[in-house]
């Protein structure tokens, strides 16, 4: 066991550790203990870092028990499936498609959600069930509602919960849909990130409701929104700090191959310029999260060398349109080639500017209203201090 705080090996100490960084508050406590983690994780798991998207290689409960609980009772996210169920061999797979979430960001969403006994609440994404039976502790079964859209989870999922003789109600589906049947809910938790707000959370959420969810825009970065529902079918909120969850499978975004942007080598068709603005700046979460709601339907890619350099590497969904940006340790200006009818090194670059001349904003001064066609809108500090988009959003 180590001295870091992110790194516990016993529920106990977990919770203190939780407290302590007033994620865990005394309210949510009965249920830590009544429904520990370590029954809802399964026994192949591949442990994840505290505010790092990177995950350790396979761990079996069978063969290295110890290790298993140390992860377990640890402040970090556990990924425990890979590809959508797909794969399922030593290492890791391709992309992770479910979890059990950091504890720490478990505690600080249920805190923004503000639940009540009594109230119904609508979970999206359920997972391994954590989150479901936390709910269903403090609201009572009955009034929690988890969809969960691959089945094999789901069926864990009720197993898990029925052990604690826990019944809440289990959709398999679609999550962007909710669950109109027993719709209003007075809550929305959303467990997986997004890129837009789904009509069907606000159409079945009580006026004065509250949804919770990891929203993200496309180039990167996400924090955790808590939005008001509005009688008018409007919700507005603001962002609470910064998060990293697993995209709704319904809104992952193609992010075509390097091939489908050049038809021959580098440099191809770019136009060559030069920056001050050095790519190491604009590669933190903040950064990309306020580059991101100004630039559309922009994503990067980044091609390390062994020297300590590297090529940022931006492109543009519609696959028209890319730029790069090279890194050299030590360097005051750096090479930028640009091709397509957007200039996508220049909107980054402006866009980074806007935010850093703004004092360079963390996640908790901006909010996001979605407006009555679903139209959605990121401000800064209030509502109608709007911020820019660099392109259309059509």
């Amino acid at each position: 066991m180590t001295d870091d705080i992110t790194r516990t090996a016993h529920p106990d100490e977990l919770a203190a550790a939780l407290m302590k960084m007033g994620a865990l508050t005394p309210d949510w406590l009965p249920a830590y203990h009544a429904v520990p983690r370590h029954r809802f994780v399964p026994d192949v798991i591949w442990p994840g870092h505290a505010d790092e998207n990177r995950q350790d290689d396979r761990v079996i409960r069978g063969d290295d028990p110890e290790l298993w609980w140390r992860a377990v009772h640890s402040d970090v996210p556990i990924t425990t499936q890979w590809d959508d169920g797909a794969y399922d061999g030593p290492g890791r797979g391709a992309i992770p498609s479910s979890s059990s979430s950091m504890p720490r960001m478990v505690f600080l969403m249920l805190a923004a959600l503000e639940v009540e006994h009594g109230h119904r609440v609508l979970e999206i994404g359920t997972g391994t069930a954590w989150n479901a039976a936390l709910l269903a502790h403090r609201v009572g079964a009955g009034n929690v509602v988890s969809v969960e859209v691959d089945a094999s989870l789901a069926e864990e999922a009720r197993r898990r919960l029925a052990g604690f003789g826990m019944d809440p109600i289990l959709v398999v589906g679609d999550g962007s849909l909710g669950y109109p049947e027993l719709a209003p809910y007075d809550r929305v938790i959303a467990t997986c990130s997004i890129g837009r707000i789904p009509p069907a959370w606000i159409a079945q959420s009580r006026p004065g409701g509250v949804i919770v969810a990891p929203w993200g825009p496309t180039y990167g970065g996400e924090g955790i929104v808590r939005l008001t529902v509005a009688h008018d079918g409007t919700a507005s909120g603001r962002f609470t700090g910064s998060s990293a969850f697993m995209r709704l499978r319904q809104q992952r975004v193609e992010r075509p191959p390097f091939r489908a942007y050049l038809s021959e080598p580098w440099p191809a068709d770019g136009t060559r310029s030069s920056t001050t603005l050095s790519p190491d700046e604009v590669g933190e979460w903040i950064d990309m999260f306020a580059i991101g709601v100004q630039v559309p339907r922009m994503f990067c890619r980044v091609e390390r060398y062994d020297d300590g350099s590297y090529t940022l590497w931006l492109y543009d969904t519609d696959v028209t349109s890319w730029a790069t940006a090279d890194y050299e340790p030590d360097a005051v200006e750096y090479d930028v080639r640009q091709a397509g009818p957007r200039r996508l090194w220049d909107e980054l670059e402006s866009a980074w500017r806007w935010w850093d001349n703004q004092d360079r904003p963390d996640f908790d001064r901006f909010g996001l209203t979605v407006g009555p066609a679903g139209n959605e809108r990121v401000w800064l500090d209030r509502p109608d201090n709007l911020v820019p988009n660099s392109v259309p959003t059509t």
